[in-house]
Order: structure tokens, then C-alpha cells, then sequence
């Protein structure tokens, strides 16, 4: 196996203290398997309210004469939900790096981050008003950047740069097995939209506790650096110039994931409204189960490959140039065949993706004490376009009174992001 030589971060050397240190030992089967497990759970409850439950739901209290209203609703609550995410990433992350309990510095950020996910959750189920269901969506994004900070930030913690593809892809994988499990339970299982939301909830908690129960190195006292409110602002900011690889990674990630939540964050009402579907809940189920396939295929595999390859930014261009060409098709050929084929180019292209660019962005960050921060400024660039391309698709929807632009937008950003990742230097 070919070994890839890891851009050491500040402090990440043979003779940094632990929790700092580069890691050497391989991650079991029990760690991953547990890993996955807790992945599986966030999906689901991060996902399923965004595929469905929450447009649904805001589209039940509207009730709007036009559905563009209904679009253009959602797109704003998922806005506002963006900007408190840019927030809370960071600032949780770097809570987690200076965090010295004796549980570790990620494991109690972890399972606060449960239980604010869920909590907010089953409140969300219960609101009527718009106001009250944003408020409730916010709260639960906020949860998830607790939760998903902390765990990313495992990968670089604890798995060694030849292993992160293959781990990176056990994150990823469940993304696709999330969406397609939440979607089935919420419309097969329960039978409104609040127990939909408790159940979810409920599952979040259940699947994090394995994970819970494994190592966290814990942080000495003495290594824990001051945090104050200048340098916490400052902390945002990590420069392009100084961190040109860095930038370049974070810039491709803002781009393919907006192209690609372009694609498939309007799903459902692109069924309804464009192509008059009347079955648009069934067959967004089967768009789905098309998409969760392809990823999970190409996330393991192309994971995989790029560690024994030694190899990053090949895998992260074409996957990221595919996604483009899907997107391309689905603006052309607005039609329920042609969204499947596309469902599984987008699927295949992302899983690759989403597996071998997390295991980049671990090899791309400034400096090994502040592994958290820096991850939840990249994770920024992963939730945040979950958030706003709903904002961007609708104000889209309005001007041309289509899909076919929003699609369009999905394939430009798309390559764009696939030429900003060949920027990259340090990692082949």
C-alpha cells in the first residue's frame, strides 16, 4: 500500500503531546462500525426533515394560492438556519479543542449535540406558527454543528492518514442510507408529521451512544490555550494566503455542495410542480434509493482507492465534474427517467466526493491544536449550502418560473469546484 505523506500541521509531530499527535494505529472494525452507526443517525435527522418533513410541513401551515410561496418559504427558513450554522461550527469546534474532561475533549460535545438535535426536533413537530417552525429548525441545526464538529474532528484525532478515505467513506455512506431509512419510517411507519419528528429524535440518541462509549484522548490542563472573544473572531479567519491549499479545499467544498444540494434539495417540489407528478412523495422515495446506492458505492470504493493510490484531488475532480453533467440533465430533460439516471450520476459523484475530500481537508489544516475549529470552518462549507440552496433554488424558481435554472446553477458551481480543487498542492 502506498503511503501518502500527511502536510503535518503545527504541533502534529513525533514529539507532540498526545492528544495532538499525529496518529499511527489503525482504527478496528469496532470503531468504524460504531462511527458509521452515530453518522447514520445524524442523517436521518438532519435529512429527512429537509427532503420532506420540513417542506411539508411549511407547506400545510401556509397553504399558499401559488406554490412558489411554499418554495420561497422554505428557502428562507433554511437561510436563516445557515447563518446561525457559519456561527455555530467554529465555535463549537474550538469549545471541543480546548475542552480538558476527563471523558476527551470531543465525546461530551458529541452528546450535548444529541440531545440539543433532539430536543428541537420534537419541539419542531409541534409548532403551527412559521415563525415557531424556523425557530425550531435553527435549534436543531445548531444541535447537528455541535454534534458533527466534534465528530470529524475524530477522523484527524484518531485515524491515520492512509486509513481517512476508507473512514471518510463510513461517514458518507450513510448520508444516502439515512435519507432513504428516514424517508421509509416517516411515511411508511408513523402517521403525522410530529411523531415522524419524535422518532427521528429518538433513533438520533439511540445510534450515538456506541460511539459514545469509545476512547477520547483527553486534553491536559496545561495545553489548553485561553479563549477569548478576539481570539475566537479571529479564529474565523484562517488565510488564503498563508494557507493557500486550505483555501482552495474550502472553496471547492462551497461550490460542489451548493451544485449538488441544487439538485437534490428541490426535489420534491420539482416532481410536483414541474413535472406534475402524482406520485411525487412515492417516486421521490425511488430518486432516492437510486442516489443512496450510487454513494454508498462510490463513497467505500472511492475512499478506499485513494488511500491505497496515495491519491486525493483526481478522485475529488471527477467526482465533483459528474456531478455537473447530472445536473446538466436534469435541466435539459426535465423528465422522471431521465431524474433517475441523474439521481445516480449525482449519487455516484457525490458519495466519491464527500469520502475522498474529507480525507484532503484533514490533510490541509493549519495546525494540529486547533483540528476542531478549522474542521467546523470546513464543515461550514458542507452545511451551509444544505441550508442556502433552497434560498438560492426558489429566488431561481421565481425569476425564471422553472426548474431549469436552478439545475443550471447545480452544474456550473459543480465544475467550478472541480477546477478549484486542482489548485490544491500539497496532497497528490
Amino acid at each position: 500500500m502506498t503511503r501518502i505523506d500527511p502536510a503535518a500541521p503545527r504541533g502534529a509531530g513525533p514529539e507532540a503531546p498526545a492528544a495532538f499527535a499525529e496518529p499511527t494505529r489503525r482504527v478496528g472494525a469496532g470503531w468504524i462500525a460504531s462511527f458509521a452507526t452515530v453518522w447514520l443517525g445524524i442523517w436521518m435527522a438532519q435529512l429527512t426533515p429537509v427532503q420532506l418533513l420540513l417542506p411539508a410541513q411549511i407547506d400545510a401551515e401556509l397553504q399558499p394560492e401559488h406554490w412558489v410561496d411554499s418554495v420561497v418559504a422554505f428557502g428562507t427558513v433554511s437561510g436563516i438556519a445557515a447563518v446561525a450554522t457559519i456561527i455555530a461550527y467554529p465555535l463549537t469546534g474550538a469549545l471541543s479543542d480546548r475542552t480538558t474532561s476527563r471523558f476527551g475533549r470531543r465525546r461530551p460535545w458529541i452528546l450535548i449535540g444529541a440531545l440539543v438535535f433532539a430536543a428541537s426536533l420534537v419541539l419542531l413537530g409541534w409548532q403551527t406558527e412559521m415563525w415557531a417552525i424556523g425557530a425550531a429548525w435553527v435549534a436543531a441545526s445548531v444541535g447537528f454543528c455541535i454534534m458533527t464538529a466534534a465528530l470529524t474532528a475524530t477522523i484527524s484525532d484518531q485515524v491515520p492518514v492512509n486509513q481517512r478515505g476508507f473512514v471518510s467513506g463510513w461517514m458518507s455512506a450513510p448520508q444516502a442510507v439515512g435519507i432513504i431509512v428516514g424517508l421509509i419510517l416517516v411515511t411508511e411507519l408513523v402517521t403525522d408529521a410530529e411523531l415522524g419528528y419524535l422518532l427521528l429524535a429518538v433513533l438520533l440518541v439511540v445510534l450515538a451512544v456506541p460511539f459514545l462509549t469509545r476512547h477520547d484522548e483527553p486534553l491536559e490542563r496545561a495545553l489548553r490555550t485561553p479563549m477569548t472573544p478576539r481570539s475566537v473572531i479571529a479564529g474565523f479567519w484562517i488565510s488564503p494566503r498563508k494557507h493557500p491549499d486550505f483555501g482552495w479545499t474550502l472553496l471547492s467544498r462551497v461550490l460542489v455542495s451548493t451544485g449538488n444540494a441544487l439538485g437534490t434539495s428541490l426535489l420534491l417540489y420539482f416532481l410536483m410542480f414541474q413535472l406534475n407528478d402524482q406520485h411525487a412523495e412515492d417516486d421521490l422515495i425511488v430518486l432516492t434509493l437510486v442516489y443512496m446506492v450510487f454513494v454508498i458505492l462510490a463513497s467505500l470504493v472511492g475512499g478506499r482507492l485513494s488511500d491505497r493510490l496515495g491519491r486525493r484531488k483526481q478522485f475529488v475532480f471527477v467526482a465533483s465534474a459528474l456531478q455537473g453533467v447530472a445536473a446538466l440533465l436534469l435541466a435539459l430533460f426535465p423528465d422522471l427517467t431521465v431524474a433517475m439516471v441523474a439521481a445516480g450520476m449525482l449519487g455516484l459523484g457525490y458519495g466519491c466526493f464527500l469520502s475522498v475530500d474529507q480525507a484532503l481537508a484533514t490533510q490541509v489544516l493549519p495546525d494540529a491544536a486547533s483540528r476542531g475549529k478549522d474542521l467546523g470552518i470546513m464543515n461550514i462549507a458542507s452545511a451551509v449550502p444544505q441550508a442556502v440552496a433552497p434560498m438560492i433554488g426558489a429566488a431561481a424558481v421565481v425569476v425564471s418560473g422553472s426548474f431549469m435554472l436552478v439545475f443550471l446553477l447545480g452544474a456550473a458551481l459543480s465544475t467550478a469546484g472541480a477546477f478549484a480543487v486542482a489548485r490544491v498542492r500539497s496532497v497528490r
